[in-house]
């Protein structure tokens, strides 16, 4: 902040002197140096919204746009040769100087915006292709989840993700909603962005590149990642289906977490509380750590009470894991009963 009041001091007052100095001796100085003041802050202004809008893109486009306006001014130079000799022989020379303008203002331009759009097709030459396969997109819902910061602060992820400029633009819609729980959500996964900034052990990269003929965010990350040939990074079951359908490789948060769950297998005891009661008759629901459903056979009536469980199956689905279980007092009585059976068979 300190800064920009230097510059817009600075900027100001240099103004104001040129048009002082430079004006001519029987004109209003005073009006003329005010003139000049007003656009010395104009041309301040005008910096320090340049500045922030260059801060929102990342630096490999800043250098593709500089690489991009160079070489079209390159090329304006030389062809300013060919126009210094059509010059000599043409009676209209005052024409000359202002093509040469043209021709500088047309080639800066597309320079700067082709070497800014077309930057990211370096990644697919030669050993870039390499490169680029290591590139991870996030989507929405993985940032707003959170446990992609976890994990990428543990080390097992590194190098360069990457958040297309419309993920971001959806979550500032979302942080923005009039919903206080969408906009809290919103807001967390700006908070989880900016400390995911700071890892040291990942670099997050802001891509500019967008579909506007593709419809929906979910559309526009598959065509992303396939133009990148990236691997995608979400928890969404029906972006996660889309994009496989796609051939893009996704990672899920999800079954990772899944994956990471330890194995419970039949015969383990375990305690737990029985939250709620369960969708089939008799049944009650509990949780683990993790967030596990425990179901429980004939709990129903036990909500509320910390119960001893032995475990008789373990479901996995795409959604989750599904641990079933009875209570220990049930698993016991049906242990002695079947221990009876054999002694009275050989009785």
């Amino acid at each position: 902040m300190i800064i920009r009041i230097i510059l817009i001091l600075a900027c100001s007052i240099s103004g104001c002197a040129i048009a002082y100095y430079s004006a001519a001796p029987n004109s209003y100085l005073f009006l003329e140096s005010i003139g000049g003041f007003i656009i010395g802050l104009l041309i301040a202004l005008l910096v320090i919204k340049v500045e922030q809008d260059i801060r929102k893109l990342s630096l490999k486009i800043i250098a593709g746009g500089v690489i991009g306006i160079i070489i079209g001014l390159l090329i304006a130079f030389i062809l300013g040769f060919g126009l210094n000799l059509v010059s000599k022989i043409s009676d209209n020379q005052q024409i000359v100087p202002w093509i040469y303008l043209l021709l500088t203002g047309i080639l800066g331009y597309l320079g700067l915006v082709l070497g800014s759009k077309k930057v990211e097709e370096f990644n697919f030459q030669g050993t870039g292709s390499k490169i680029s396969s290591e590139y991870r997109i996030l989507d929405t819902s993985v940032i707003i989840d959170g446990r992609i910061a976890d994990v990428c602060d543990s080390g097992f992820i590194e190098g360069e993700l990457i958040v297309p400029r419309f993920v971001l633009n959806e979550l500032q819609f979302v942080a923005d909603s009039s919903d206080s729980m969408k906009r809290s959500r919103g807001r967390r996964g700006l908070d989880i962005l900016n400390h995911m900034q700071k890892s040291t052990n990942i670099n997050i990269d802001i891509v500019e590149q967008d579909f506007p003929k593709i419809k929906g965010v979910d559309g526009k990350l598959v065509a992303l990642a396939k133009k990148m040939n990236a691997k995608l990074l979400t928890n969404d079951y029906n972006l996660n289906k889309v994009a496989e359908l796609q051939g893009v490789r996704v990672l899920n948060i999800n079954e990772l977490a899944n994956a990471m769950k330890p194995v419970v297998l039949p015969g383990e005891q375990m305690s737990v509380k029985i939250i709620r009661e369960g969708k089939e008759a008799g049944q009650g629901v509990g949780y683990l750590d993790d967030g596990t459903m425990i179901i429980v056979d004939a709990a129903q009536k036990l909500v509320n009470m910390n119960v001893d469980v032995v475990v008789t199956s373990v479901l996995q689905t795409t959604a989750g894991r599904m641990i079933f279980t009875e209570l220990k007092e049930a698993a016991d009585k049906k242990n002695q009963h079947n221990a009876k059976i054999p002694s009275e068979a050989a009785n």
